[in-house]
């Protein structure tokens, strides 16, 4: 993908939809994207995706939903649509200075997150966080869930949503976690390792009582990869309104 050409293209959608875009950063000649709209009475969303550069559907699948005017007025929606801008360019799943970004949360290394953290600190907690991850390994689709305390949608709903697409993983262990059931990894608000926090883990830190991390087998189709993580973010929202 062209990705100046994506964030570009993300500019010009996002502003005629009444969103209020920012750049909270820059990085290899690359801004750091958020955009936002909605009454900040009404729930407050999160979405991300990009965080690893080698993972390409979650900002397309972003990209998708934004034009079919998916983010109305039922939310406040905050959107950061490309965390990492050059591993997306370089396809790797590290940041152009070799740092997974998605284990930078708590030391906040890298220009990349410090800017993020900077900008989420000025925004309203939400109260659900959806991120849109791949996964080489796998062959079907699963999530992580960590959840404080807030409406989450059932395993058994999410899997629907993305079995047009993908059945759910079915191994057993995935990335060192034993699964709760198939496609399903119920977390802790803990971090695996001490000083490694991802970006779900420092959203539950600030607050945010449920946070999905969505997974697609990056082996598989990029158009399935886009429509299942389309798919499962209009679950979780739609069970969110409930």
């Amino acid at each position: 993908m062209d990705w100046r050409a994506f964030l570009h293209e993300w500019s010009h959608e996002t502003d005629s939809r009444g969103f209020q875009s920012e750049t909270f950063g820059e990085v290899g000649g690359f801004p750091l994207l958020a955009s936002s709209k909605g009454d900040s009475s009404k729930p407050c969303i999160y979405l991300s995706s990009g965080m690893h550069g080698d993972e390409p559907a979650g900002p397309q699948a972003l990209l998708e939903l934004l034009k079919e005017d998916f983010f109305d007025d039922r939310c406040h929606w905050l959107i950061c649509p490309a965390l990492n801008p050059t591993g997306l360019v370089a396809g790797t799943r590290e940041n152009s200075g070799g740092i997974d970004l998605n284990r930078d949360y708590c030391l906040c290394e890298t220009v990349e997150v410090c800017s993020h953290i900077s900008w989420l600190g000025k925004q309203t907690t939400p109260q659900l966080f959806l991120s849109l991850h791949e996964d080489w390994e796998s062959t079907g689709f699963y999530y992580y869930e960590i959840n404080q305390g807030g409406t989450a949608p059932k395993h058994h709903e999410l899997l629907a949503a993305a079995a047009p697409y993908f059945p759910p993983e079915p191994e057993a262990i995935i990335d060192d976690h034993e699964v709760t059931e198939p496609g399903w990894i119920y977390h802790s608000e803990h971090p695996d390792l001490p000083e490694g926090w991802p970006e779900a883990i420092y959203l539950a830190k600030i607050g945010c009582p449920i946070s999905l991390t969505f997974e697609t087998p990056s082996k598989m189709a990029l158009e399935n990869r886009v429509g299942c993580h389309q798919s499962v973010v209009r679950e979780s929202v739609r069970r969110c309104l409930l």
